[in-house]
Formats: structure tokens, C-alpha cells, sequence
């Protein structure tokens, strides 16, 4: 099993405003760019591809209001795997932000995947910091 756990950001909004824009992968296609190809969305499943790298697949597994939103894995992904972003309000527009990523797979993999996925997690960490959330 690999761990994998993102610096903690600072985002200037309300937990209730990050999570709302976190609990519908319609809002994602904003988050990433142009940095995805074939990118699909429902409120609650998402499927692109990175350059480079194999097609993904996202669903919400678990929803906490304003504290924590659980992803896994779907359809045709290389290995089983969860990742989940926490949320806790400091203060008005002061929310902090980790992300986690938790992946089954063996060790020859895990050699491979750890540094892009921790690249993964802190780039996603940046991303969320900086958009400006007027969706």
C-alpha cells in the first residue's frame, strides 16, 4: 500500500464554498485546463486523460459537509486507489487544505508511481489554493 499525503495549502474561501465546488466534478474541467484530454463529467464521476499517462477515472464515494470529500478509482485504472481531500476552516476565508492518496499496488509499481502521484497531490493542492471560485 503507498501513502501518499500533500503539503497543507491555504485556500482564502469558506469550507462550505470549497467543498461545494469539491462535490461536482462538473467544476473540475475549470480546476485543470487545458492540462486534460477527453475529459467527461457528472456531478459525481469524472473520466480524462493526462499526457503521458492512462486514462482516469474519479467517482465520490463519501461526502463529510465541509470537512472531507472521498474519491476512488473507476472503470479501467491501473490499480485500485482512494484519495481524499480534507478541509478545516481556520478562520472567515482562511481554509486549510491536504490531500491524501492511498493506492493497492505491488512493489515494482509503487517504485514507479510514488513521485508523480506526490507531484499529483501537491499540484492539485496548488491548483485548488489559486482558482478563484466563482463557479
Amino acid at each position: 500500500m503507498l501513502i501518499i499525503e500533500s503539503k497543507i495549502g491555504t485556500i482564502k474561501q469558506s469550507d462550505e464554498r470549497v467543498y461545494g465546488f469539491l462535490t461536482d466534478f462538473n467544476n473540475f474541467k475549470k480546476l485543470f485546463g487545458n492540462k486534460t484530454d477527453n475529459w467527461e463529467s457528472t456531478t459525481d464521476s469524472c473520466r480524462f486523460k493526462v499526457k503521458d499517462y492512462p486514462e482516469v477515472g474519479l467517482k465520490i464515494i463519501e461526502k463529510q459537509p465541509f470537512n472531507l470529500v472521498k474519491y476512488a478509482g473507476e472503470g479501467s485504472v491501473p490499480f485500485s486507489f482512494h484519495l481524499w481531500v480534507q478541509l478545516k476552516m481556520k478562520e472567515p476565508n482562511d481554509t486549510k487544505i491536504k490531500i491524501t492518496i492511498k493506492a493497492d499496488m505491488n512493489l515494482m509499481m509503487k517504485s514507479m508511481a510514488e513521485k508523480p502521484l506526490q507531484m499529483f497531490a501537491d499540484l492539485m493542492t496548488d491548483f485548488l489554493c489559486n482558482y478563484h471560485y466563482n463557479y
